[in-house]
């Protein structure tokens, strides 16, 4: 079950992040970080034990422009369609906000075009996304792969 976060699920969404960061494979968000921008957030929910298994966020970026960021999904549940319905569900959030412009900067391309989405120069992505990236440890040399899918 996908829903929107609640304020009960910040702690877990910030320790699955965490798990991942460490391994390179995302960008880390702070407790504060992932308070402040909660509506953001959807999780997978197991449907047998309530368990939190995966997470995602929809970040509206500019007027016909959205990013996915911080998808995660548990290790004994990906291959399954957790990631592809995480996905799916801030794709349908876009089109219900208008936005038919959605990007992803990420370190598991081939995923994403699995989904549809297709490879892109960060050069396309407008400026004022990068005002993130000013924050980031590896800023300015970003190693993830830009990702974009038009609705």
């Amino acid at each position: 079950m996908i829903r929107k976060a609640k304020i009960g699920d910040v702690k877990r969404i910030h320790s699955l992040l965490a798990h991942f960061a460490e391994r390179n494979l995302l960008l880390s968000r702070s407790l504060s970080e992932l308070y402040d921008h909660l509506r953001d957030y959807a999780v997978y929910e197991m449907p047998d034990t309530g368990e939190i298994a995966g997470v995602v966020a929809l970040s509206i970026s500019w007027e016909n422009l959205a990013e996915i960021r911080s998808l995660a999904v548990i290790e004994d549940q990906q291959s399954k369609g957790v990631g592809r319905r995480l996905v799916e569900h801030c794709l349908s959030e876009a089109v219900i906000l208008g936005i038919y412009r959605v990007f992803s900067l990420t370190y598991q391309p081939k995923f994403f075009e699995k989904v549809g989405f297709r490879v892109v120069d960060k050069n396309v992505l407008p400026h004022k996304i990068w005002a993130d990236c000013v924050k980031c440890p590896k800023f300015p040399d970003c190693d993830e792969t830009a990702v974009l899918i038009e609705l």
